[in-house]
């Protein structure tokens, strides 16, 4: 299975990651980390939340779903707003947790 994020969505050109550098984006920021553990259980996402369930803060929060929806892991649900925003996994970010969850959350 290849997961195919795109970088650089600004730019006219867009270039593609391979499973290995994306795994390592993920696994070098913590709050991605954090994130991705939110999108195993909850089709739903919302930075407070998980901000609450983590005890980390909103701003770290958003940080990270604003990454995963740059590179079209997740969607916003309600781009009109700027607060409050409301996530859900994409059909890339599922091929991502099913790569990361034998390597990451995978305990045997």
């Amino acid at each position: 299975m290849k997961i195919m994020g795109a970088i650089g969505m600004e730019n006219t050109t867009q270039t593609y990651m391979s499973d290995e550098e994306m795994i390592a984006w993920v696994l070098g920021v913590d709050r991605r980390i954090v994130v991705l553990g939110s999108m195993k259980n909850n089709p739903i996402l919302k930075a407070s939340d998980i901000a609450q369930e983590t005890n980390r803060s909103t701003q770290n929060i958003s940080r990270a779903l604003k990454e995963f929806n740059e590179k079209g892991f997740i969607m916003c649900l309600n781009p009109e707003k700027t607060t409050w925003k409301r996530y859900t996994i994409t059909s890339a970010g599922k091929e991502l947790l099913e790569k990361l969850d034998d390597i990451y959350f995978d305990p045997n």
